[in-house]
């Protein structure tokens, strides 16, 4: 009676298990499909806007006009949206990469970066890193005023850089993973 009331247990603590993991798998599938909807959605937008003839600035001049360094993205991005209504900014590369910049520093990009664009600032940054002694999350860059020769990177801390360093667009070397 012992053996069979044992058996009955592990069969239920089994079950649970297996209950468990089915539902993390469902979660990760339906947050997978509701990425890749988004992000044809995302995409079939700036399509349309695009047969629109909607004129789009590139990105540089987008930047310029916010008052950030034109170079802080690389050359080679797919393309980017922008909703002024919103300030919310995505950029879109082909491939997680990186740039290593005039002042030595290395920026590594996702093949999505979000962000919120403000007069001399991005900030609540997704897919952008900066190598330190290991590589760590940008959340925010900002410039302090209008002539500031300085761009002050957040990742962890706030730490300044020359401006000049991200005046000019570079190309980005393809990475295996953000």
């Amino acid at each position: 009676m012992e053996k069979a009331l044992t058996k009955v247990g592990s069969i239920k603590v089994g079950s649970f298990w297996i209950t468990k993991k089915a539902k993390e798998e469902l979660k990760d599938i339906s947050e997978d499909l509701s990425t890749f909807s988004n992000t044809v959605e995302e995409k079939a937008k700036w399509i349309f806007n695009k047969l629109k003839g909607k004129p789009e600035k590139s990105l540089p001049e987008l930047l310029r006009e916010y008052n950030l360094p034109p170079g802080l993205f690389p050359q080679n991005i797919t393309c980017y949206e922008f909703d002024a209504t919103k300030a919310k900014l995505i950029v879109y590369l082909p491939h997680p990469c990186e740039v290593s910049f005039k002042d030595s520093s290395v920026i590594r990009y996702a093949t999505r970066v979000k962000a919120i664009l403000l007069r001399g600032k991005l900030t609540s940054i997704e897919g952008m890193k900066t190598k330190v002694l290991v590589w760590v999350k940008v959340t925010a860059v900002a410039v302090e005023g209008y002539k500031s020769d300085k761009v002050w990177f957040t990742a962890g801390m706030k730490k300044s850089r020359p401006r000049d360093a991200y005046d000019m667009l570079r190309d980005a070397v393809r990475v295996e993973e953000f």
